[in-house]
C-alpha cells in the first residue's frame, strides 16, 4: 500500500527497491528484481545472508536500527520483507515515505497464530476446531474433543518448531509449559487427505492472480516436496485458488501470499496457516511458470501489471536440508556431488549460497520438470535416492 510520501505511478527499472530480510526468499526476489532492471537494497543484521551476498546494497543493522532504517528509507522507493516476522514497526516506519509491500495491518494478521485463526474464522473461512491456550487453566480446561491435537505457540513457530502433539488434556498442560507458558493454540488434529497450498498475489488496484495448486508433503515438520499440479479433482484445486483469492480480498493484501490448506478425507478444504511472503512452496514457479511467485512481488512492489502465472509443464521440488552435507552420523559435512542431480537434464538446481551447513537448514532444492507429472515424479525420486533423502519409495 502507498505510504504518504509515495504515489501511486509504477517505479520504472533502474530505481531502488528495499528489502527487509536476508535469507533465501530475499535472495530469489533480489534476483528475480534485478532481471527487471532494478536495484536492491536489503536491510539485515546477519554479516553474510544469502540476499545480503546477492543485493546491490547490504544494510548491515538490525530491522528496528533507526539508522538503518533511515538509509533503506532515503534509497528505495518501495520496500518489501521476505519473513513475517519481520517488527511491525519496521514496515510502518518505512510506509511513511515508500510504497510499502505487504501492509504492516496485513503481516500482523499472520504474524500470529490466535490472530491469524480468529481472523479466518470470523470471515467464514473453515479452519479445524482449535481453542485459544493463554494459561495453565485453559491448558487445563480445554475441551476434551480437541485431543487429540496439536499445541502450537502463537509467535515464531515455522517448519515444525514450536509445536506439539497431545492425546490427553494433562499432554495440553504439558506442551504449554514446556513452551514457556506464552500462548499458544490448540488444534485439533483432522483426518486429512493430504496437504496443498495456493500462492495467491493482489495488486494495489485489487487486481489478483493465483498460481496452480501445489501438493505438499512433510518430513518432520520441514517441507519435503510439493508436487505441481496437486493430485486432487480439478473442482477441487478450483475451490482452493478461489479460497485464496477471498482471504486476499479479506486481508486486502498487497503481495504474495501463500495460504497453506487441509484437505479431509470426506473432500473438504480447511484453511491452515497464511504465510505474508513467498513461500516454499511456490519456488517451483522459477523454473515450471511464466512467471515466478518472486518476479511478481517485484512487479507488485513496484506497481507494475501483473505477470501471467500458467504452468508450462508438471513440476516437482524437493527440498535440499543441510542433512545431505552429512553421511551418516558423520559430524563432518561434506559438499555433496551435484553431478547426480545434473545429469538429469529435467533437472534445476537452486543452492542459497549458505556457508554453514546444519541438519533440518534449508539450503537449497531441486525442481524436477517433466512433459508428464509421472516422470517429473520418477525424476524426482532418482534425485532423491541418489543423494540419501529419505522418502524415495513414497512415490514416483
Amino acid at each position: 500500500m502507498a505510504g504518504p510520501g509515495s504515489d501511486d505511478a509504477p517505479i520504472p527499472p533502474g530505481q531502488w527497491l528495499g528489502l527487509l530480510g536476508g535469507g533465501q526468499l530475499g535472495r530469489m526476489f533480489c534476483m528475480a528484481a534485478q532481471s527487471l532492471g532494478y536495484r536492491v537494497a536489503v536491510l539485515d543484521p546477519g554479516a553474510d545472508s544469502p540476499a545480503g551476498s546477492v543485493a546491490d546494497r547490504h544494510i548491515h543493522a538490525d530491522y528496528l536500527a533507526p539508522a538503518g532504517l533511515a538509509r533503506l528509507a532515503a534509497l528505495a522507493r518501495a520496500a518489501t520483507t521476505e519473513f513475517e516476522n519481520v517488527p511491525a514497526a519496521a514496515l510502518e516506519y518505512l510506509a511513511r515515505s515508500a510504497r510499502v509491500t505487504p501492509a504492516a495491518a496485513s503481516v500482523a494478521i499472520a504474524q500470529d497464530r490466535i490472530r491469524e485463526k480468529t481472523f479466518l474464522r470470523d470471515h467464514g473461512f473453515a479452519v479445524v476446531p482449535f481453542a485459544v491456550v493463554g494459561s495453565e487453566r485453559e491448558a487445563a480446561d480445554v475441551d476434551p474433543a480437541l485431543v487429540p491435537g496439536i499445541v502450537k505457540s502463537a509467535r515464531l513457530g515455522y517448519d515444525g518448531k514450536g509445536q506439539a502433539r497431545v492425546a490427553t488434556a494433562a499432554e495440553v498442560v504439558a506442551a504449554f509449559r514446556a513452551m514457556g507458558k506464552v500462548p499458544c493454540v490448540l488444534e485439533k488434529l483432522a483426518d486429512l487427505a493430504c496437504e496443498v497450498s495456493v500462492i495467491v498475489a493482489r495488486s494495489d488496484a485489487g487486481a489478483t492472480t493465483t498460481w496452480p495448486v501445489a501438493e505438499n508433503r512433510h518430513r518432520e515438520g520441514i517441507l519435503d516436496v510439493s508436487i505441481v499440479p496437486a493430485r486432487v479433482e480439478a473442482a477441487l484445486a478450483e475451490r482452493a485458488r478461489e479460497i485464496a483469492t477471498r482471504v486476499a480480498a479479506a486481508l486486502d493484501y498487497r503481495g504474495v501470499l501463500c495460504v497453506e490448506m487441509f484437505v479431509t478425507r470426506d473432500g473438504a478444504l480447511l484453511v491452515n496457516e497464511l504465510a505474508p511472503r513467498p513461500h516454499n512452496s511456490g519456488h517451483y514457479t522459477i523454473d515450471a511458470c511464466v512467471t515466478s511467485q518472486f518476479e511478481q512481488q517485484a512487479r507488485v512492489l513496484a506497481g507494475l501489471p501483473l505477470g501471467d502465472t500458467r504452468q508450462h509443464e508438471p513440476a516437482v521440488m524437493v527440498n535440499l536440508l543441510g542433512d545431505v552435507w552429512f553421511e551418516g552420523a558423520s559430524a563432518a559435512p561434506r559438499e555433496p556431488d551435484w553431478t547426480c542431480v545434473l545429469r538429469h537434464p529435467q533437472a534445476k538446481l537452486h543452492l542459497y549460497g549458505k556457508a554453514e551447513p546444519r541438519r533440518g537448514r534449508k539450503m537449497g532444492h531441486v525442481t524436477c520438470l517433466a512433459p508428464t507429472l509421472a516422470g517429473a515424479l520418477a525424476v524426482a525420486a532418482a534425485i532423491k535416492r541418489d543423494l540419501g533423502i529419505p522418502g524415495a519409495g513414497e512415490f514416483g
